[in-house]
């Protein structure tokens, strides 16, 4: 048996990025929670794949006075989103597009943390007008600065083309509509959700080797 098994199954949070009232984002992480359990990794027993939702966690705007870095959390609020994301080892950001970038809460809820996302892979996905790509090229930077490692393969849903508005009123900008992804979707996510995993194990040693979580480096 190798580590990967003995390490148990790869832990993938899947992480709802908008808070606002009627967002689409819940409709798109059910749709990615479906997907994800048709997969191989999944189906096995080598991926599990649990719900994060921002909306539920409660975080203010950033207001721990040491800088996140040092992992020396006053608020209990924080050490709390410190223990649902270092109990991950992967995750999978569902973020729409805002004014060519990614939500407030998305970036508030990585400022938080910084250790707790080292060593860990995250795969972006984004949806928008035009897909959402401006909000997922920005995550992937910010990502980038809290060493998580982003896979390479995205998916990036648009609300014109991947969404269905059949029976809703055309006038009304709050109607979340149903989701529809196009051809390629679906393979796309896939390939994502096999990256995510193979790349969990892979760095799962770097994992075990860094500080844990809460304690000053």
């Amino acid at each position: 048996m190798n580590s990967a098994e003995t390490a148990g199954p790869v832990r993938i949070g899947l992480i709802v990025g908008s808070t606002r009232p009627g967002r689409r984002g819940t409709a798109v992480a059910r749709w990615v929670g479906q997907v994800a359990s048709r997969h191989d990794a999944v189906r096995g027993g080598g991926a599990v794949v649990e719900v994060v939702d921002l909306a539920e966690q409660g975080l203010p705007l950033l207001d721990e006075p040491v800088p996140a870095m040092f992992g020396d959390y006053r608020n209990a609020h924080t050490r709390h989103w410190s223990a649902v994301v270092d109990a991950c080892d992967a995750f999978v950001f569902v973020t729409p597009e805002y004014n060519h970038s990614v939500p407030a809460a998305v970036k508030n809820g990585i400022d938080y943390l910084y250790a707790e996302w080292n060593d860990k892979v995250a795969g972006v996905l984004s949806y928008g007008v035009h897909g959402g790509t401006r909000a997922g090229d920005h995550l992937r930077q910010i990502l980038a600065e809290v060493r998580a490692v982003v896979v390479p393969t995205g998916v990036s849903l648009s609300v014109f083309a991947d969404f269905d508005f059949s029976g809703s009123d055309p006038g009304d900008p709050t109607a979340p509509g149903r989701i529809a992804p196009g051809d390629g979707r679906e393979e796309a996510l896939s390939t994502m959700l096999t990256e995510i995993v193979t790349w969990s194990r892979a760095l799962r040693p770097a994992g075990a080797a860094r500080a844990p979580a809460g304690v000053e480096v």
